[in-house]
Parts: C-alpha cells; structure tokens; sequence
C-alpha cells in the first residue's frame, strides 16, 4: 500500500510497475525523497527499482533508508550489488550500518570488500559503539605548515573530492600529529606564496576517538562547529566527525530522552520497525516496578482508615492532591533534565538550583494552597479548608524539591537523568502525598 502522500502519477507507475517511467519521473528528486518512497514499496518491487538507480546514486540513497529497509536490501541483492554499495559508502555510513547488523551478516559483509576498505571497516568498529570513533571518517584534507597557499589549494583540488567536507582543512606534521583546524576562506583570502604556518593561530578543537559521542554533540553545538578532528591520545589525527552524523547523535539521544521521562525503555530502532513484543518489553518492566511503588500509596491508605472515616470529605481531595503533587514534580524534573542534557546546569550547581526551587515551590503552593483552602472551606468546613490548604503547600515544596534533585543525584551517580520520569515521580509523589495529607488531618482532627 503506497503512502497518500506519494504524488498520484509516481503511484499509477508504480502500480503499473512501468519501472523506466518512474526512475525518468524522479531523476530531479532529492536523494532523501527517493529513499522515502523506496520504504514504501513492497519489496520485490523496492530491489528493482533500486537496481535501477544511477551507480553512483545507489549508495546516497541507501545511507538514507532506514535499517529494516536497509537489511531486507542487502538479503534480496547479489554479492557483486552489495559489495558496490558497501565500497562507495562513506566510511561513517559503513560503519554504522555494519554495527547494526547480526554478527553473521557483518562478517558476510565485511568478506566482500577489498582489503583496503576492509582494513578501514575493522579499524572504525574496533571503538566503543557509542564513541566517537565509531562517527568518524578518515576522509579529510591535511596539509603540513611548510606548504605556499597555492600548493594547499592544488592539494585540495586533486583530494577534494574524496572528503567529507572541505568547510575546514587541518595541519598536520609528518606523523599526523594535528597542529591546527583552518577554515578554507583562509586560504582562499590568503596570498598565494604566503605559508601555512604564517596563517596558523594553533587554536582549534578536537575530540578523543574514544570519547562518548555526545561529548562532540555538545561541542558543536557549543561552539556552532560544523565539524571536528578526531584524534588520539598521543594528538594523532585520525578522522573527522561531521554535523550530519551529530545530528542524528543528537536526534537519538533526545528520543531515549522522551521515551525515559515516559518510562519506557529507549527502543532501539524506530517505532515502525520495532515489533510488539519489543514494545512490550520496553514498557512492561517500568509499569511493574510502578505498581510495587504504588502499592505505598495503598498501605498509607490503609494506615490512616480511621482518619478517613473520621471525615469523609478528605476522600475527595485525595486525586487532586496527589494530581497535582505529580505535576508539579514532573515540571521541575523535566526542566531539569533538560538543563542537564544541554549543558545549562552542572552537578556542582545542585545547591542554588535547590534554592531557587524550594522558592519557587513555595510561591506555587501558597497560590495552590489557596485555592484548595477556599474549596475545602465549602465541601467540609473550616478544618478540612486549613487542612487541604496546608497539605498543598507542603506537598507541592516536596514534589519540587524530589523533583530536582533526583536529576542531579542520577546524573552524580552516572546515570541517565531522564530516568527521573514524569510517572516516577508522580508515583513517589502519591504515596508521599497521602502521608502528609493524613498527617496533618490527623492531627489537626484529633484536637478537634
């Protein structure tokens, strides 16, 4: 079934399997589009449309396509397809493809390129999978400090062409050690005879290929680099990251991000691919471990019948109470989470973040607190006003003091910050809730 927003000619096509028409019908049309409407075919009909791609077109467009799409692909082409797709690749792409695969399927692979990319291939998923390394490609332009400007530019224009970007040209020595990162206006606005290590300043930024991927997000986002030198511990350079790939870094740790603030285990492929039984998994765990938490709230019930029994009314509190003990949770987590994740907040600042927390906590729980007083005036009398009125304001100074300090504790501990979920916390927030709003009942009842 073709998506309705596939244009109605490339679907009569399509359905009329007029595969000549339709690769004429799309030769203007952005490579990311192509790959969009190839996961749309069924898939004898997605392997012959894509044999009949350009050569060279066919590894762009396959870099583009998703896993499943990717995977179903390479076990419908022949070896000899495959082994030209993988070798014009870029070497990142490769990579990361290759890291998804099955063990058997990798290794399969991997026998089909020449033993140069082979070499490369090996080398790059020899890293950590969430390094750095594993980002990089080798294909970059170096030059070395004692060349003219005009023999950097005859350099780039015979190297060009197989790097990744020439946005920036880096300088190195004879063993690679990386000595500066300059754009290339500044050979272009430079004179031709001027050297390279008279336009140096040596200030640039680099990343270890074995550091964690998120640490080259962060700095080019910090520093709005549209790519950065990976390198060694000895300041060998190795390859280079690029802001495409940081992107789709980015994107994928924002999205483990939003899965976790809703307690669900970050699925490890999109949500179309992933089966049920995958989505169950990634959900069941976190319900189970909430259901124990909330059996809390249950036992403090239970604790407090006779409190209960002694006026009614406090029962029609209790959801917007604890509702809103949640919420309040939940709005300081995220905010904090958020400032963790973007570097607007460390852990050394946990002290007058608390600080300013507990004041705005404060603020929110005597409007709140208010609000509920006046209603519990009306529904039970005096008593019951001071006593929801109260129980607010406490509460919700509690949920924003849990609220944000569990991130900065998680994120102290090594851990995710955005395990401190909205659900968590309106579960600790419930249980919680309830044994303040008893207690301050029960004594304010029992010198009635």
């Amino acid at each position: 079934m073709i998506s309705e927003l596939v244009k109605p000619e490339i679907n009569e096509l399509i359905e009329a399997e007029n595969w000549g028409a339709l690769k004429v019908a799309i030769e203007d049309w952005p490579t990311p589009e192509i790959a969009s409407l190839l996961r749309e075919l069924e898939i004898d009909q997605r392997v012959i449309f894509f044999r009949l791609l350009p050569k060279l077109k066919m590894a762009d467009v396959f870099s583009y396509m998703e896993s499943d799409a990717q995977n179903s692909l390479l076990i419908n082409l022949t070896d000899e397809e495959n082994r030209h797709l993988l070798t014009n690749m870029a070497p990142d792409d490769r990579t990361m493809l290759l890291g998804e695969m099955p063990g058997q399927i990798t290794q399969k692979l991997l026998n089909l390129l020449n033993p140069q990319d082979l070499r490369e291939a090996r080398k790059l998923l020899g890293y950590p999978e969430e390094s750095v390394g594993r980002l990089m490609t080798p294909d970059y332009v170096a030059v070395r400090p004692s060349w003219t400007v005009a023999q950097c530019l005859d350099h780039m224009r015979a190297m060009g062409s197989k790097s990744e970007t020439l946005h920036m040209i880096y300088v190195t020595d004879t063993s690679w050690n990386l000595l500066d990162a300059l754009p290339l206006e500044q050979f272009i606005l430079n004179e031709p005879e001027k050297k390279v290590s008279d336009i140096m300043d040596e200030t640039f930024l680099s990343v270890l290929a074995t550091q964690d991927r998120e640490e080259a997000v962060s700095l080019m986002q910090r520093y709005d680099k549209t790519a950065l030198p990976v390198i060694d511990s000895d300041g060998v350079l190795l390859g280079i990251v690029t802001v495409d790939d940081v992107l789709d870094v980015a994107e994928e740790e924002a999205t483990e991000d939003f899965h976790r603030t809703a307690a669900v285990s970050p699925l490890q492929r999109n949500y179309r691919e992933t089966s049920i039984n995958m989505l169950f998994k990634a959900r069941i765990g976190w319900l189970m471990i909430l259901v124990v938490v909330s059996l809390m709230s249950s036992g403090v019930i239970a604790a407090f019948e006779e409190t209960l029994e002694s006026a009614i009314a406090l029962a029609f509190f209790i959801p917007l109470l604890i509702g809103s003990a949640g919420n309040a949770g939940a709005q300081a987590a995220t905010l904090m989470v958020r400032a963790l994740a973007t570097d607007d907040l460390n852990v050394g600042q946990w002290m007058q973040t608390i600080v300013k927390e507990i004041s705005v906590g404060l603020l929110l729980g005597m409007v709140m607190g208010a609000s509920c007083w006046i209603l519990g005036y009306f529904v039970g009398g005096t008593h019951i006003g001071i006593i929801v009125g109260l129980t607010m304001i406490a509460i919700i100074l509690l949920a924003n003091i849990i609220g944000t300090l569990l991130p900065f504790l998680l994120t102290a501990l090594k851990m995710d910050p955005a395990i401190a979920s909205s659900p968590l916390i309106a579960t600790i927030m419930d249980a919680s809730g309830l044994l303040i709003y008893f207690g301050i009942a029960t004594v304010f009842l029992g010198n009635i």
